[in-house]
């Protein structure tokens, strides 16, 4: 998500022409999936990446020239034989891709309406056509995103650009701060809300969506988790963590964790029965305390880790085991 808000605010920004390159087919391995992109500047510079860095100096190359000729142009990297030196690359993953290159003219109409919606918290739909016998090269809006299926189309990429995750802090200790820094390095969209002026400031969190403050008993109705977000509460003190919990449990959220140990947990929840609120099956299965992974985290930065490994887990939907205990592809 991070290295597609860094091209598009590129594309959106500059007067300057460039070449995007995006990765539309894959069979067999590869480090990246279709939809992987990154973006040549007429200067040189390089936003994003295709592969794990073993494609990228010869994808430079083609771009060079396709930027020169100004016509888009398909390469396609075979690596499914044992011996995939012959490419002078080296990449072992043992698959065929294809990438399409094109020059973008600066502020393409599709980058302004991804932009749009990314600020507004809605999908975008584009197609990348990567084979000329089904149109011209190049990637555009989809015009019906409810119509026919374009992928279903031989030679068309259509990637749903869904808004970036919005996680919610409650609480603006220093141990929110990494966990905050870790989230937006993902591209991820942060509010803090806390009860105390002096601890959500902007110089104790940089760069965050929103920072909200009020009484425990506002912060909810005050910052607005959107459905389907993430949250989590981690304000340290009992007497906070309840009222949050009271408005936050009912929400359609994706994620909701509460820092500190089981037994308090259980306890707030007891507290919150006897006070009138109907605990759900619903409500226990998206509550996570204590949150994040069991990663033997003690200092601030490992706990962030722990935490956001656990969201990032439940958004795709995996059970955070291994990979070497996965039995089925890393990608779907």
């Amino acid at each position: 998500m991070k290295e597609l808000q860094a091209i598009i605010g590129h594309l959106c920004g500059t007067a300057s022409p460039s070449v995007l390159v995006t990765l539309t087919s894959v069979q067999g391995s590869s480090y990246r999936r279709p939809g992987a992109r990154m973006l040549v500047t007429d200067a040189g510079d390089r936003i994003g990446s295709i592969s794990g860095g073993c494609l990228e100096e010869d994808v430079v190359e083609h771009a060079r020239q396709v930027a020169a000729n100004n016509r888009p142009e398909v390469i396609t990297y075979d690596t499914s034989a044992e011996n995939d030196l012959v490419w002078g690359v080296g990449l072992g993953c043992h698959g065929v891709v294809k990438i399409l290159l094109e020059p973008v003219q600066a502020r393409p109409s599709w980058a302004q309406a991804v932009s749009k919606n990314l600020l507004a918290g809605e999908e975008t739909q584009l197609e990348a056509i990567w084979d000329s016998n089904t149109g011209r090269l190049g990637t555009r809006l989809v015009e019906d995103p409810n119509g026919e299926n374009a992928s279903a189309k031989p030679g068309v990429f259509v990637d749903r650009i869904a808004p970036p995750p919005t996680l919610t802090v409650f609480g603006a200790g220093d141990d929110a701060q990494p966990l905050a820094r870790i989230a937006q390095e993902l591209g991820w969209r942060v509010t803090v809300a806390d009860v105390r002026p002096a601890m959500a400031t902007a110089t104790r969190f940089p760069g965050c969506f929103a920072l909200v403050l009020g009484p425990a008993e506002d912060l909810v109705g005050r910052s607005f988790p959107p459905p389907g977000s993430l949250a989590v509460v981690m304000t340290h003190h009992y007497r906070h963590d309840v009222p949050l919990l009271r408005s936050l449990l009912p929400l359609p959220l994706a994620f909701l964790g509460l820092l500190g140990p089981k037994r308090r947990s259980e306890k707030i929840l007891a507290d919150l029965a006897e006070g009138g609120l109907a605990i759900t099956a619903s409500m226990r299965s998206r509550f996570h305390a204590p949150v994040g992974l069991d990663l033997g985290a003690d200092a601030p930065e490992e706990v962030a880790l722990s935490i956001i490994a656990e969201m990032q887990a439940t958004l795709s939907g995996r059970d955070a085991r291994p990979l070497k205990d996965r039995q089925r592809p890393i990608h779907a």
